[in-house]
């Protein structure tokens, strides 16, 4: 496990101030809190939050990659606007909630979590989100497609790979309607190597053979 970047507990205790405990947990997830939340809640709705965008560009160590050969996982960066999911959880169980989340997202402090306005098709929402500093080293700048294409195909974590977590993501963003361009293109990358690979070991069409019988009669007809 990677030494913790900043100590999570301060800033867990931070955002249980903030909430306060007397209302509905509000959270919003962008990765695969969408597809794997972990936690129980009564409501679930697609949201879209202006000025933080979903980006596959912070570096996994443990989940999806390791020391030697990191992987990716997304984070929420600054700029652009983001489609997403939010769930609420009731007041109740917030606190045990909040507590799970911090192990799951929170072992190292990499993010900066943050409550954001979160415009649900019925209603805003003041909802917590796990978005990520450019000036944090998990921050993994700019990527070329030939650099994600290594990544994706051996960087191997304890919860799987790089590769199959972002094409879950993409899988459950299409089935709530949600396009992302960008990790479309990006898996489609990987996706596009494979298919070549796949087309260059097929057998040359010169080990078949270069006749068939003529009678038609003569072939089996079992």
């Amino acid at each position: 496990m990677p030494k913790p970047l900043r100590d999570p507990k301060p800033m867990l205790d931070r955002v249980i101030d903030e909430w306060g405990g007397h209302e509905d947990l509000w959270l919003f997830g962008y990765g695969s809190l969408i597809w794997r939340p972990d936690f129980g809640f009564v409501e679930r709705h697609p949201a879209r939050v202006h000025g933080w965008h979903r980006a596959l560009k912070m570096w996994s160590r443990v989940n999806r990659g390791t020391v030697e050969n990191p992987g990716l996982v997304f984070g929420l960066l600054s700029g652009g606007s983001c489609r997403g999911m939010v769930f609420r959880v009731p007041a109740a169980d917030g606190l045990e909630t909040l507590g799970r989340l911090w192990l799951r997202e929170m072992p190292t402090g990499v993010y900066d979590p943050k409550w954001l306005e979160c415009m649900t098709p019925h209603s805003t929402v003041r909802a917590l989100a796990f978005t990520l500093s450019r000036r944090s080293p998990n921050f993994t700048g700019e990527l070329s497609d030939e650099r994600y294409r290594q990544i994706f195909e051996s960087a191997v974590g304890r919860y799987g790979s790089s590769l199959d977590y972002a094409q879950q993501t993409l899988l459950e963003l299409r089935r709530h309607a949600i396009h992302d361009a960008a990790l479309s293109r990006l898996v489609k990358l990987v996706e596009a190597r494979v298919s070549a690979q796949a087309d260059s070991e097929m057998p040359h069409a010169s080990v078949y053979p270069s006749s068939f019988p003529s009678n038609p009669e003569s072939t089996s007809k079992e």
